[in-house]
């Protein structure tokens, strides 16, 4: 097949490697000019449990030139716009763009090239840029690929064959991609708690202390796929459907999925989430903001309160201004926002003036 990937870090390199690997003709396209010239250089570098290094063609976004058919955005989410209209006007008539990200990419990518030429994908394998020209593969986890409106597609089905052969064997194509990417957005809700902290993604959801919270963070998210009336899908052992609000709540379904979760990040060579990453080790702006506004946006729209979402939004916010920093008091301060909010008698979802009376950010 032939790809072109924008946007050349953890997910967009590591997809680009081992399909260039395979045989498929790659190019990658990336902001960061210093990796580019690396990836011309040298190859690309890919750590993990395999080391390998591959040569692709590199270039900047201003080299972009079409007419293209294929094409993964792998960007940012606060990125996602700006990269749809630069592909645009060099997209084929048939081509069509691949969202290989965090949030509801999928509805700003089609708002620019339309639902036709728009595929949707849920990705949940671990990477890390680790240096121009250098990214580590944590190791394999789900990934899906389907149409916006879930019919069956030639296109989706040759590029799982192309993702099965040449890097996860457990690519699927889905009928639901929304119920993928919905409880994709439960999940990681909890990771970027624990991104306010040093702690590793695992030793967070082993923690008995944090579970209430970050059970409770997760089930903010999944009120709102609830009253888009999604069907959620489960994936590497997360069991959406248990985490929903009493009375649904399974609790021995929560603790079973949480240490599924466990187990799934501690085989992973990627220890800590990409938003820890970018405030830790690359000091750069994440794209949490960008992507609990699409979350509030439907909050609104709802009359959901989602205060735990507000709340670690906001304290990442403070910790990319330099005002706050990663420690464990900043997960403890979610944990008593959770228990004035919602404590052991909560009973489901609550309003607006429930979430201002206990203390949270609405």
């Amino acid at each position: 097949m032939r790809i072109t990937i924008v946007g050349a870090g953890a997910i967009g390199g590591t997809l680009g490697a081992h399909l260039a690997r395979a045989g498929h003709d790659i190019t990658l396209v990336d902001s960061a000019e210093d990796h580019v010239r690396a990836i011309n250089q040298r190859g690309l570098l890919i750590e993990g449990a395999e080391t390998f290094t591959v040569q692709i063609p590199a270039m900047t976004p201003d080299q972009l030139r079409g007419p293209l058919g294929l094409v993964f955005l792998a960007v940012k989410t606060m990125h996602t716009d700006a990269g749809a209209h630069h592909i645009a006007p060099h997209l084929a008539p048939d081509g069509a763009i691949v969202s290989m990200q965090n949030g509801f990419n999928e509805e700003r990518i089609a708002a620019v090239v339309g639902r036709p030429r728009t595929i949707g994908a849920f990705v949940n394998f671990g990477g890390d840029y680790q240096e121009p020209g250098r990214i580590m593969y944590g190791g394999s986890g789900a990934l899906y690929i389907g149409e916006l409106d879930g019919t069956p597609s030639a296109r989706v089905r040759d590029l799982v064959g192309a993702l099965q052969s040449a890097f996860l064997r457990n690519t699927q194509a889905t009928s639901n991609i929304w119920g993928y990417l919905w409880g994709k957005h439960a999940y990681a809700a909890m990771l970027k708690a624990t991104a306010l902290t040093d702690e590793t993604i695992a030793d967070c959801l082993a923690s008995r202390e944090a579970r209430s919270a970050l059970t409770n963070l997760a089930a903010e998210t999944l009120a709102l796929a609830e009253a888009e009336t999604v069907r959620l899908e489960s994936f590497d052992g997360f069991e959406p459907q248990a985490f929903a609000f009493p009375p649904r709540r399974d609790a021995a379904r929560v603790d079973a999925s949480l240490d599924a979760l466990v187990a799934f990040n501690s085989r992973s060579k990627k220890a800590k989430s990409g938003v820890w990453r970018d405030l830790a080790v690359r000091r750069r702006k994440t794209e949490v903001e960008t992507v609990a506004g699409e979350l509030r946006a439907r909050a609104a729209k709802h009359g959901i309160a989602i205060p735990l979402v507000e709340s670690v939004s906001a304290m990442i916010g403070e910790i990319e201004r330099g005002t706050r920093v990663l420690s464990w008091d900043n997960m403890r301060a979610l944990i008593e926002l959770d228990a004035r909010t919602y404590g052991p008698a909560a009973a489901g979802p609550i309003s607006v003036s429930a979430a201002r009376a206990a203390g949270g950010h609405v």
